[in-house]
């Protein structure tokens, strides 16, 4: 009967070394774990966005505030009277447009009763001037006729002391003479009657042409007024908002810290007072070699152990992967890549950000900075 050799214990404690050095290397290729992560969570700067003495702070720093609840509020009464004045401003412009609308409606009626009275009194100028024109027509006649009669009257008083003509036909001729005259003054009184009543025909011209140029200014001003509404309701819109910014309100859940200031200190817009911290939503930014990253894929699920509690296990799921880093040792100069002249015997992978959102994260264990370690399943 043959004898089996027997293999030597070392032999065999070298051999299962090597098989579990390489499932271990195995496993964490496939599984790629790292120690280089930490917790994060989303955080507003809180700043005022008004100026104005803080007159209430209701926080304290590392207090943990609910949606809606009052950071802190800025004086605001001086908004509040900007708001005032805004509109008051606002219904002044109102209200002047409403009686100009008034004035508007009662000219219009005014403007058709004068462009009537325009027509009428057009009519009439042209029945004037065609008076006016009669008159003259009159004068001239009676003018002639009154120089005929100063003639024949002259030719006969000279007969008449030979007794060539009678005293009744030099007596005619006088009395003609008169008549002549007092036609020539009616005609013009006539004519200045007529130039009278051309000229008021006119007036009646000029104060229709008024009445409808006073309609047009009033349109124009209404104009005017109206394109004042927007610039108007945008300064009642802006001292209401600046009003509104004075109270400070939580947008989400979360931690206050950083809290650099007292009730009674002037806030200025811009300037941060404390940070405000969402717990709503925890994620860790792990850092994993180059080499790691075609075993990662968004939404596969990772082991999160906190460092304050290594004992826990907590469930979270890639979000994203970073598509790139700075490398330090290829900085740019005059637009052209510098590269030092060294050389590094051992070359370190690039480390890329990975984001992973923790699915049930514990209120009481998850602080922002928190180192973790994290190993994709």
């Amino acid at each position: 009967m043959m004898q089996v050799p027997k293999i030597p214990v070392a032999i065999v404690i070298v051999v299962l070394a090597v098989l579990a050095g390489v499932f271990v290397l195995c496993d964490t290729r496939s599984h790629p774990r790292t120690d280089d992560a930490t917790v994060r969570a989303d955080y507003v700067e809180f700043a005022p966005e008004v100026s104005g003495r803080i007159v209430s702070l209701p926080v304290r720093d590392n207090q943990y505030v609910h949606k809606g609840d009052v950071l802190f509020l800025i004086d605001p009464r001086a908004y509040q009277y900007a708001l005032d004045q805004a509109l008051a401003d606002q219904q002044l412009l109102e209200s002047q447009i409403d009686d100009a609308q008034r004035r508007i409606a009662a000219e219009r009626s005014a403007v058709h009763a004068a462009n009537a009275a325009y027509k009428s009194a057009a009519a009439h100028v042209d029945v004037m001037q065609s008076g006016v024109a009669h008159a003259e027509s009159a004068l001239a006649s009676a003018q002639a006729q009154r120089t005929l009669a100063v003639n024949n009257l002259s030719r006969m008083e000279p007969l008449l002391a030979k007794q060539y003509v009678t005293t009744e036909q030099v007596d005619e001729l006088r009395t003609r003479v008169q008549v002549a005259a007092q036609n020539v003054a009616a005609a013009e009184a006539a004519l200045r009657q007529a130039h009278m009543q051309e000229r008021e025909a006119s007036a009646g011209i000029d104060a229709s042409s008024a009445h409808v140029e006073q309609s047009e200014h009033s349109v124009d001003t209404l104009d005017s007024l109206s394109a004042q509404r927007p610039m108007r309701q945008a300064r009642v819109q802006q001292a209401r908002l600046d009003l509104e910014r004075c109270r400070v309100v939580a947008p989400f859940d979360g931690y206050v810290t950083n809290l650099t200031i007292a009730e009674g200190e002037y806030g200025k817009p811009g300037a941060p007072v404390f940070t405000l911290i969402d717990t709503n939503s925890w994620y860790i930014t792990a850092n994993y070699r180059e080499t790691d990253l075609r075993h990662i894929r968004t939404g596969r699920h990772v082991d999160v152990y906190l460092m304050n509690d290594p004992n826990r296990r907590f469930d979270g799921v890639v979000e994203s992967i970073g598509y790139g880093v700075n490398p330090d040792e290829s900085n740019r100069a005059n637009g052209l890549p510098q590269i030092d002249h060294t050389m590094n015997w051992v070359h370190l992978a690039a480390r890329f950000p990975v984001r992973i959102r923790v699915t049930q994260p514990d209120p009481q264990l998850f602080r922002m900075g928190v180192s973790a370690i994290t190993v994709v399943r």
